[in-house]
């Protein structure tokens, strides 16, 4: 762990004098104003240019992501992401990219979902795509995913970060009821957004190349439960091998746009060449996308000075740069991805100085988020350098079921507030020193349930190294606390780390290392961003054990209810309730040389880091 200690925290405390003086001007240090920023890359450039066949295009991997698994379900116990996840193998359903829709009808596997009157049927009806070595994509693969979905959850719930116990995949059986259908039968009727969202989460994989238990072995019947998961334990130990990604039979087998050709497993960097049998919409112009992974966003803005990338995103540190881009010929694009949140993470399960039972106050995590400048952070140079918008809801950007109290802040930026709810729940607040509880108890005037006499407010925030805005609001974050007498302690962990150990449901272990975790952005559901798995008490990316009775039953409700409208309310609720603070959503700064082209939706789902390469072509 990277504590913030001796010299680092003489560094630290001179980031959070610069951060705090930009946060003032909203300038760079040239003087130049943030403010109109976002106008030079609100419009997206239309497709443009006669294709030319063939060519070789480079993507800039997100800085600090290092890809190491190719199976599409890895274990909970892999530290780091899925190689090419989509392009490879794709979900039953192609998630949308925009706010307004759950899935990309168009570039899905099968056509939408036909539901019983009950909501207890739902029949599904393949398209024609077939694998890359000739096979039909059948209903058995669809069941086959589903029951090795299953065993996956099986072994550990943690193994899906989208699983709830009791809910999808549990008590939803499936039969190929001929070649091209499937028919779902569920035990718990759902929500059709909801069910359409979740199978958008499933990856569809080849039934009869993978139904086995040993290198060579016979085909099992996956149905069988005890078989499915020896299937599982099989594909994990072979995914394992990285070595073997380009040469294992078992992974050339793809029903997406492309396969593996290349994987350096010191780097995480990759190649893909087209499949050949991949029968989805695209004309596979390009002959090979190679994915470049990068340590630091600088690294990222050097090689497009050199000119040697062709496709990635632009850190928010370097906005300044983006009229240099454009006159060194690549466009940019940016905006807020659809249903992304960026949250500060609170561990209601923290025993160091009592920190979760004081988070477990609201008028605690209210006093909080009234200490977050977030139109400051946007116009800061420091922080956000103009490239974000303010967010104070769980749904996020372009949502059809936006929250009650709309666009508009419920705490704002307010410190004058937060020092008045503390004081008038019993605690002694003294700016920049220590604030203590003067008055313990349960009553209206006092600290709250489980806080002693004298605890102060005082916890570590794991910040994630990667990107830049990430750490410098964190710091900004800190040193509006310390004027209210709130310590907090900011270490710097990667992407990785934290993500294989910084949640209560997976790594309960690591429970007292964080009170306060800020690891980027949450992408919900497109199109209907529920809080499932995410705010439910006993969902499996709820990181910090938050719970709340009323919040469940909506949960419940938008999951499982006939209306999609109560999504609203749901929003509503967890929002005013900051199970998590809400900081401004970044914009998604997406970057591309201007002779490269296609259909700006596809450029437009890059928002949310849904590549589309099959549709684009370089230009003559």
């Amino acid at each position: 762990m990277t504590h913030l200690r001796g010299q680092r925290r003489g560094r630290l405390g001179v980031a959070l004098v610069a951060v705090v003086a930009l946060l003032v001007s909203g300038c760079s240090s040239e003087g130049a104003s943030t403010k109109d920023v976002a106008k030079k890359y609100k419009d997206i450039p239309a497709e443009t240019g006669t294709p030319q066949d063939g060519g070789t295009i480079t993507v800039a991997l997100t800085p600090g992501l290092t890809p190491n698994y190719i199976y599409p379900y890895p274990p909970a116990s892999v530290s780091g992401t899925v190689i090419a996840r989509g392009l490879m193998w794709r979900a039953l359903y192609r998630p949308s990219g925009t706010g307004d829709a759950v899935v990309n009808a168009e570039q899905s596997l099968a056509e939408l979902p036909e539901t019983s009157e009950d909501r207890t049927t739902v029949t599904i009806r393949l398209k024609d795509y077939q694998w890359s070595n000739g096979r039909k994509v059948t209903a058995d693969d669809v069941v086959f995913s589903l029951e090795l979905l299953k065993a996956a959850i099986a072994k550990s719930p943690g193994n899906w970060s989208f699983y709830t116990p009791g809910q999808f995949p549990d008590g939803v059986s499936a039969e190929a009821t001929d070649e091209g259908t499937v028919t779902l039968s569920l035990e718990t009727a759902y929500n059709e957004s909801y069910l359409l969202s979740m199978l958008a989460l499933l990856y569809v994989m080849p039934s009869e190349e993978w139904s086995i238990a040993e290198t060579g072995g016979p085909r099992l019947d996956f149905r069988d439960p005890k078989n499915a998961k020896a299937i599982y334990t099989y594909l994990t130990q072979q995914a394992e091998d990285q070595a073997g990604f380009t040469t294992n039979p078992l992974w050339q087998v793809v029903n997406g746009p492309f396969r593996l050709k290349s994987f350096d497993p010191t780097t995480g960097s990759f190649s893909l060449v087209a499949n050949e049998e991949f029968s989805g919409p695209g004309e596979q112009r390009l002959d090979q996308v190679d994915f470049k992974a990068f340590t630091s966003a600088s690294a990222v803005l050097n090689q497009y000075k050199a000119g040697t990338l062709t496709v990635g995103t632009l850190d928010a540190s370097f906005a300044s740069e983006i009229d240099t881009l454009k006159s060194d010929g690549y466009h940019v694009y940016g905006a807020p991805a659809p249903a992304r949140i960026d949250p500060l993470t609170f561990n209601f399960e923290n025993t160091v100085e009592s920190f979760g039972k004081i988070a477990a106050q609201p008028y605690v995590r209210q006093a909080l988020q009234h200490l977050i400048d977030q139109k400051g952070y946007i116009e800061s140079r420091g922080v956000y350098n103009g490239t974000a918008s303010e967010n104070y809801s769980v749904a996020g950007a372009d949502t059809p079921y936006p929250p009650e109290f709309g666009a508009e802040a419920t705490y704002p930026f307010d410190p004058a507030k937060a020092e008045e709810l503390l004081t008038q729940h019993g605690w002694k607040v003294v700016p920049n020193g220590t604030t203590t509880c003067e008055r313990p108890g349960t009553g209206e005037d006092q600290c709250g349930e489980g806080i002693p006499q004298g605890a102060k407010i005082s916890f570590t925030l794991a910040s994630a190294n990667t990107p830049s805005y990430v750490g410098a609001r964190d710091v900004a974050f800190a040193s509006e606390a310390k004027k209210l007498g709130i310590e907090v302690e900011v270490v710097t962990k990667s992407l990785n780390y934290m993500y294989s150990n910084y949640g209560n449901s997976f790594a309960p272990a690591k429970k007292n290392e964080w009170g306060m975790q800020d690891y980027g952005a949450i992408y919900l559901a497109a199109g209907y961003p529920s809080s499932n798995t995410v705010f439910n008490t006993t969902g499996t990316f709820n990181l910090g054990s938050y719970s709340n009775e009323e919040v469940d039953a909506l949960i419940d409700e938008s999951t499982f209810g006939a209306d999609p409208s109560v999504l609203a309310k749901e929003t509503t609720a967890v929002s005013e309730d900051l199970p998590v603070l809400f900081f401004p959503t970044p914009h998604t700064l997406v970057v591309w040389k201007d002779t490269l082209s296609g259909p700006p939706e596809s450029f437009h789902s890059l928002l949310s880091f849904l590549y589309s390469p099959e549709l684009w072509y370089l230009t003559k």
